[in-house]
């Protein structure tokens, strides 16, 4: 039976999708200009967890879980669950901690910088000129034999942890629901104000995950692979989805009443240009060198990707050192140590992307 979903019209539904589903979700209560942030989600799972202790940022966000959970389900139900990975782990876990320390620099992953163009964020456009350009110097190493080595096929058991793991913490947010004034409920932290206050109800955020989650799997929807296949292949079939989240996400919040133009006063941003641009280049280019968004990354974990899963381990330590060490912008511009830590971060994927070649990535 052939696969709709991976057809131009299959990703453009699918773009558009995420872009409406998103709008609705910020309607719903989700913050502004985040009704779906993978990166900003994970910074508050890590919060939830107690791995940073910034009060604002602190929810178990059912739309992550979800997307791993329909991922799962739909390689299970079309045979695509293959337990994989051994491919340079311990570099894919540098580069999601990376990736996650850029995008907070940001305040935004590439889902988030294009729904806040859709929302009418100017500051957006700089990140995303920063997403193009860390991913275009990804393409140079690409080009140049960059790679990380095969992967070797797993125990079916092990395709089954970060599913299971994010199973667990929904399990948590069940057992120890958020109590009206309280900042821990059982072994959960949760914000009583900020960002993470800001959500819509646990079973509708945790169903459009799963239906994202589904249909992302099958179209193989990647923001990073859109940029990366327009710049090395000429290819359009993948940004044709990012153009069709943007502009549907801009129509729904036009209707409901969210498009707010400009650069100043923008929910959870800030207007330090060089600095949304140089962390989206940190992003873009980790995202690049580790084959995949962070959204791309959830799908992939779903399938059984080991390695995936190690990139969204990553993610989530590299949310708690951003919050821990003074990493993270806010919207009163940067952490103290911000530009440090993307000036580091730049040197370490630069130095990845210059050493591994198959030579050295054998193992």
């Amino acid at each position: 039976m052939k696969n709709f979903f991976v057809t131009r019209w299959g990703i453009i539904g699918v773009g558009a999708f995420i872009g409406v589903a998103a709008a609705l979700l910020q309607y719903w209560g989700n913050p502004g200009n985040m009704g779906i942030c993978v990166a900003c989600f994970e910074r508050d799972i890590a919060g939830a967890l107690g791995l940073h202790r910034a009060g604002v940022v602190q929810y178990m966000r059912p739309e992550i879980i979800g997307f791993v959970l329909g991922s799962l389900a739909a390689a299970l139900i079309f045979k695509e669950f293959r337990p994989r990975g051994g491919s340079a782990p311990v570099v894919r876990f540098l580069l999601g901690v990376f990736a996650m320390i850029g995008a907070l620099v940001f305040l935004g992953c590439p889902w988030r910088a294009m729904l806040r163009l859709a929302g009418g964020d100017g500051n957006a456009i700089l990140g995303i000129i920063g997403l193009i350009a860390g991913v275009w110097i990804g393409t140079r190493f690409l080009k140049n034999g960059y790679s990380l080595g095969r992967t070797h096929k797993f125990a079916v058991a092990t395709g089954w942890v970060l599913p299971g793991i994010f199973v667990f913490f929904f399990l948590l947010m069940l057992i120890f629901p958020q109590s009206e004034g309280t900042a821990k409920s059982g072994v959960l932290f949760y914000s009583s104000k900020g960002p993470g206050a800001m959500h819509a109800s646990i079973f509708i955020s945790l169903l459009v995950g799963l239906v994202i989650g589904f249909i992302a799997q099958r179209s193989r929807f990647c923001t990073m692979g859109a940029f990366r296949d327009l710049i090395l292949f000429k290819q359009v079939h993948l940004f044709s989805g990012v153009v069709a989240l943007i502009l549907l996400a801009g129509v729904a919040n036009l209707i409901l009443g969210q498009f707010h133009p400009g650069f100043q006063n923008q929910p959870v941003a800030h207007t330090l240009h060089v600095w949304n641009a140089l962390g989206m280049v940190l992003a873009g280019l980790a995202f690049a060198l580790a084959g995949g968004c962070p959204g791309r990354q959830l799908f992939l974990s779903g399938e059984g990707d080991g390695d995936a899963a190690v990139f969204v381990i990553g993610m989530i330590v590299g949310a708690a050192f951003s919050h821990n060490f003074g990493l993270a912008s806010s919207p009163k511009g940067l952490g103290p140590y911000g530009i440090a830590a993307v000036v580091i971060g730049l040197a370490v994927c630069l130095l990845i992307g210059f050493t591994m070649k198959p030579q050295t990535a054998r193992r």
